[in-house]
């Protein structure tokens, strides 16, 4: 069964692509979910002004996303947690703490988009990615330092 796309699916395709897919997928889920349409010309239509409008919005957020980028490179966190004599953490540095440091600093991105290549369980200089858009993406250099030493915290 063809059907138009309404929405932005993983893994099936883009807003207004036209896509087969088995008709009890469609009947069952996309349609009454909204989040396809049944192939006709005034769907089609429709389709082409909504496009136009979401491929504006996208152009702006693009922008935008690439100024966080930029912002997001020339900075660099620093968190202290509690560790051992060996440099080894206490626990480890989640995204949740990531996120609220960033909040902190008045950026507001979803723990969700953060990509970290280890688990941060020693002191150190740490890279995470956070996916900003669909192509875009920053890399934040996050500093872990010892809860407590005030040499360090100094920087």
């Amino acid at each position: 069964m063809k059907i138009l796309l309404n929405d932005n699916l993983e893994n099936l395709g883009r807003l207004g692509d036209i896509v087969e897919v088995k008709a009890g997928y469609a009947r069952n889920y996309l349609l009454p979910r909204n989040l396809a349409l049944q192939v006709t010309k005034h769907n089609l239509e429709i389709m082409k002004f909504k496009k136009a409008k979401v491929e504006k919005k996208l152009e702006i957020e693009k922008i935008s996303a690439t100024e966080i980028k930029q912002k997001l490179e020339a900075m660099t966190i620093s968190i202290s947690k509690k560790a051992g004599e060996s440099d080894t953490l206490f626990g480890s540095v989640t995204p949740a703490e990531i996120q609220e440091k960033l909040e902190a600093l008045g950026f507001s991105v979803d723990r969700k988009k953060f990509h970290l290549d280890e688990h941060i369980k020693k002191l150190g200089n740490y890279v995470c990615k956070i996916k900003l858009m669909e192509d875009i993406e920053a890399s934040l250099k996050i500093d872990v330092v010892k809860e407590g030493d005030d040499s360090e915290e100094q920087k």
